[in-house]
């Protein structure tokens, strides 16, 4: 499994990426291959802090790698953004044994809603969290209130917080900030006292701030730092007992008796190096000053802006580095972190053990994958519906599925060409044609000839679609069917029953859905088929139940639910629930089962604890198996509607092969999840 940490910030200038640079050097001289990733830059042709971290000599990868999605696409589209960013994160993922994931820069949007965003996406790549924020100006109280606001919004996205990086601090602060810190949560905690390189911008960038054309000066020290600004408006003497080293001097442009002193301030080992001199108010250099300079050899930057000297010094102060802007930064980065980052512990801390978070938004992306790995042949009868046709179009789009309609071929493209849908690689088959037809009828007529069925009814019976696509998969021509947006949930399931059976073992065929819920996917059933199922039949339920979650990478832990916990209840409901928990255990002993057991002990573990402690299934179960359809089509209704869970299906669940079927009012996403769900299950049985 592949490592990775997800460096996310409540503000900005915190020095992310140099806390980036150290862990991926972590990385390093842990694993062969590491990556960066970032899921959220201003632009996605240009970012200097990805473009700094890929110089790393250990990176080897295209900045298109490193980038998900810019500010502008999730604002236009914030679903759409993050399963771009889940797809190319995965991408590269699957290529690396450690990635670093950079948060934003609380560049474009909101900074009140940007930390929430980080938490989704963190939540979604399923990456624990190493936070930073900054220390100065702040009292240990007003730290330790930040952190604990930044770290409750991160937590009620589930994710784990398993480091903090305190920046900017001053070195009597640090210990102080440290204990405040650790009074949040108890992790990896590091405080760092601020650097003045760290936080420089170039001389390249301020001059660009303020419109400065560079008159003197060699090029090349444009990348120098300037750790500091200063305005030049006093007399020579009182300026030089004022100057730092590496500083950019701000000089009027009618205060030229100033720069020979300058200059050879710069050159001095007392007041030198400068950074840079700008000269402001836009007035032209007399003719005779520029006979002097230019006869000279200088090589201090000196620029000319046309903004007054305030306006000057208020835009420079409002200019930043970035912490890895230069190969000096990087170097300043690496001691810093090497001094004072517990480098082991935060190994350690990124290598513990967490809960497998699944989103919606992550599930859907691994179910995709799944059905690209080996994609599957699923038949649509309903080509007359403008949803089939468009999902169709999608599933064909994302490679989850060969597509096979039914219907008339020129029909099929002319109502495409209508819609604005390629369906050039679907496969149309016409359910009139004859040879087609007398093929199937012969064998529905010998399947049941105990019912006394002759060729001329069996030919009748095909002029049902749902009869023609079940037939295609009974005799491999599909691998599975997907039916129900325009026929009832009869005349889907019927055929099934008839021809192509129930699975080795299994005596009842049911319905389950995935429910998709905020941080994980669980499976609910029976849901759609039997009204009141036996005990035998729960069991039947209970072990298909398990079986769906292990094809989607579930782990099953199966609650058999009712309205009593363990022994402390009686009735015929109950002990039919206690019965079937009974055949599961015996049937498939392999399968972790509880039952039976209250929906809220399957579902907390506060009270697992107190109902049914030492359970392996009690808190944490993943599949969930109603005593029968009144109280699992609520039940799921319910969830839905109060917790915003996506469910996704029903599935028939105990068929020799996949029949699936659609609500009259599915949508076009929930057709296509149906097509991708029993691709999936073709590939299982």
């Amino acid at each position: 499994m592949t490592k990775s940490v997800y460096i996310a910030s409540s503000e900005r200038q915190v020095g992310k990426s140099s806390i980036a640079l150290g862990v991926v050097d972590l990385f390093a001289r842990q694993v062969r291959s590491v990556g960066v990733f970032r899921p959220l830059v201003a632009s996605v042709e240009h970012d200097p802090v990805t473009e700094a971290l890929l110089s790393h000599k250990a990176l080897s990868q295209s900045l298109e790698s490193a980038i998900g999605v810019s500010y502008a696409d999730w604002a236009a589209n914030p679903d759409q953004a993050l399963d771009t960013i889940v797809a190319k994160y995965n991408a590269l993922a699957e290529s690396r044994d450690a990635v670093v994931i950079l948060g934003s820069d609380y560049e474009s949007l909101e900074a009140s809603s940007e930390l929430a965003r980080n938490a989704t996406i963190a939540a979604n790549l399923n990456s624990p969290i190493l936070f930073v924020c900054r220390v100065d100006g702040r009292s240990a109280g007003q730290i330790q209130r930040l952190a604990e606001a930044a770290i409750e919004t991160l937590e009620s996205a589930y994710n784990t917080v398993i480091a903090m990086v305190a920046t900017h601090a001053d070195p009597a602060q640090r210990d102080e900030a440290a204990v405040a810190l650790k009074k949040v949560r108890d992790v990896v905690v590091s405080v760092w006292p601020h650097n003045d390189v760290l936080a420089a911008p170039s001389v390249g960038e301020q001059f660009t701030a303020v419109g400065a054309t560079r008159w003197l000066g060699q090029e090349d020290f444009l990348h120098h730092e300037s750790l500091s600004t200063l305005i030049g408006g006093m007399t020579l003497p009182n300026l030089l007992t004022r100057l730092k080293k590496e500083s950019t001097v701000i000089v009027p442009a009618d205060r030229l008796d100033l720069l020979p002193g300058l200059v050879m301030a710069h050159s001095s080992a007392q007041y030198g190096p400068l950074a840079a001199l700008i000269l402001t108010g836009g007035f032209d250099i007399p003719e005779s000053v520029s006979k002097l300079f230019g006869e000279s050899l200088v090589d201090l930057p000196i620029a000319i802006t046309s903004m007054d000297t305030f306006t000057t010094a208020t835009t420079l102060q409002n200019v930043h580095g970035t912490s890895t802007g230069s190969d000096r930064k990087i170097e300043v980065s690496r001691a810093v972190f090497s001094e004072f980052v517990d480098e082991e512990a935060l190994l350690a801390a990124i290598d513990l053990p967490r809960t497998e978070i699944r989103t919606p938004t992550m599930f859907e992306y691994q179910i995709q994958q799944k059905a690209r790995s080996n994609r599957q042949r699923i038949v649509l009868p309903e080509s007359t519906d403008d949803r089939v046709l468009t999902a169709a179009a999608i599933a064909l789009q994302r490679s989850v599925a060969e597509i096979i309609l039914l219907g008339d071929a020129a029909r099929i493209s002319a109502r495409a060409s209508e819609l604005g849908l390629n369906l050039s690689e679907a496969k149309v088959i016409s359910p009139e044609d004859p040879q087609l037809l007398q093929g199937f009828a012969r064998e529905y007529a010998k399947l049941r000839a105990h019912k006394g069925v002759t060729i001329e009814q069996a030919l009748e019976k095909l002029k049902d679609l749902s009869y023609f696509g079940t037939m295609m998969v009974h005799l491999g021509m599909a691998d599975g069917m997907v039916s129900g947006a325009v026929n009832t949930t009869a005349n889907t399931i019927r055929p099934s029953l008839e021809f192509i059976k129930t699975a080795p073992g299994v005596s009842v065929v049911s319905g389950s859905f995935l429910m998709c819920m905020s941080n994980r996917v669980l499976v609910y059933a029976d849901c759609a088929v039997n009204p009141d199922p036996t005990a035998e039949q729960l069991a039947d339920i209970a072990i298909s139940s398990a079986r769906t979650a292990e094809s989607f990478g579930i782990e099953p832990r199966v609650a058999m639910l009712s309205y009593s916990t363990g022994d402390s209840g009686f009735g015929a409901d109950v002990d039919k629930v206690r019965e079937a928990t009974r055949l599961v255990r015996e049937r498939a002993p392999q399968i972790k089962v509880e039952g039976p057991i209250q929906f809220d002990a399957a579902v907390d573990e506060v009270v697992a604890r107190k109902k049914m402690p030492g359970s392996e299934v009690a808190g944490r179960a993943t599949v969930f198996i109603f005593p029968d359809l009144n109280t699992g089509n609520n039940t799921y209704k319910a969830v839905q509607r109060t917790s915003g869970a996506v469910a996704v299906g029903p599935m028939l669940q105990g068929l020799r092969k996949p029949v699936n079927d659609l609500s009259r009012g599915a949508l076009v996403d929930d057709i296509v999840s149906t097509i991708t769900i029993t691709a999936i299950q073709a590939q299982a049985l």
